[in-house]
């Protein structure tokens, strides 16, 4: 892989990574007379939760459903400069125009005007987008396996990054596809927050992960992922290094995780032989969950990683792949006891999808 670092017109960093060393030097200019971004990120806590709610109203100028020829992550060509200035590309990173978080947000007052008890400050981190590839009509599960290990050197390198950003507490690679998910640009890409505060669900999971290995001595995931393996029956698939299987309470209509055999905290903690091996594996599930309707799967792709400071020791690193669609025609809307209570009802149980996607 041959890594090579840039800036955008506004300032923004932007990084190539090829598959090739011996790729061609990225020397193209970002020609676009571009404002610096003003971010005002803020973030608060529900006092009655204790969880943070990132506010960034700036984001509503941002890029929505542009025809194909307009996009924004295509490569750049005469006369239609691009977020990418080179003519093409094979991975790229670079610093949302648009961010949820941003390094340079102005202080802000530590609490609400006649409301101590809400937390206040300002949304400090980091969102870059990573562009898979520069073809725009092409998937994630279309890619070559040479591109995907490419693609998780720039996730592992990006965790390194943003776990270095002053403020960034936990770093959180993703991707959205279909348009029943929300996605408003269709060129295959993903984006990565660094937030400024450790997510609820991580809190949790940690917290969790703390008992049981108190009361047991050994890492819920690692006892979670050998009883799935042993049983069968909600395993999906597995290779040298890595396990897909839907949980045992899957919450959504199609929910798989895939795990390493070794607890690592983060991708940067995985060796070339699972990355290897992860780039064969996961396309062979992304194959398995677009056969499952015979159409392109709207899912989301989670990375859960270790935060940067804290929980490393029990953090077990995972990609959560899910999906809003119960059948090939109908979606799950998250009702009262799921959007009110956080209770979830499933139409299916985790046995039935894991041998619907097994065939």
């Amino acid at each position: 892989m041959k890594r090579t670092a840039g800036k955008l017109a506004d300032g923004r960093e932007i990084i190539y990574f090829d598959d090739s060393p011996e790729a061609p030097p990225r020397v193209a200019v970002d020609t676009r007379d571009l404002p610096r971004a003003q971010p005002l990120s803020e973030v608060r806590r529900d006092p009655l939760t204790g969880e943070w709610v990132a506010m960034a109203a700036h984001r509503q100028t941002r890029t929505y459903k542009p025809p194909a020829d307009l996009c924004p992550l295509c490569p750049s060509t005469p006369g239609m400069p691009t977020e990418i200035p080179e003519a093409d590309y094979d991975v790229v990173v670079f610093e949302n125009r648009f961010p949820s978080f941003a390094p340079d947000v102005p202080d802000l007052p530590s609490t609400l005007d006649g409301m101590p008890m809400v937390a206040r400050a300002a949304g400090r981190g980091r969102c870059e987008v990573v562009c898979f590839t520069s073809d725009h009509t092409t998937s994630f599960g279309s890619l070559p396996v040479s591109r995907v290990r490419t693609v998780v050197d720039a996730w592992a390198d990006r965790t390194t990054a943003l776990n270095a950003v002053p403020g960034v507490e936990q770093v959180f690679p993703f991707e959205n596809r279909g348009e029943e998910i929300g996605v408003t640009l269709h060129h295959p890409h993903g984006q990565i927050y660094g937030y400024p505060f450790v997510t609820p669900k991580t809190e949790r999971m940690l917290a969790v992960a703390h008992a049981y290995y108190e009361s047991h001595g050994t890492h819920l995931m690692g006892d979670v992922l050998a009883a799935e393996r042993a049983a069968g029956t909600r395993v999906v698939a597995t290779s040298e290094h890595w396990t897909a299987y839907v949980p045992a309470a899957a919450r959504w209509p199609v929910e798989v995780h895939v795990v390493p055999h070794r607890q690592v905290p983060d991708l940067p903690g995985l060796t070339p032989a699972e990355r290897d091996d992860f780039a064969h594996f996961y396309l062979s599930v992304l194959h398995r969950l677009d056969a499952l309707y015979q159409r392109p799967l709207p899912y989301i792709a989670a990375w859960h990683q270790a935060p940067v400071r804290t929980g490393r020791d029990l953090a077990w690193l995972h990609l959560e792949v899910f999906s809003v669609l119960r059948t090939a025609d109908k979606l799950k809307y998250l009702a009262g006891s799921e959007s009110g209570m956080g209770v979830w009802v499933n139409d299916a149980t985790p046995e039935q999808i894991a041998e619907r996607l097994r065939g």
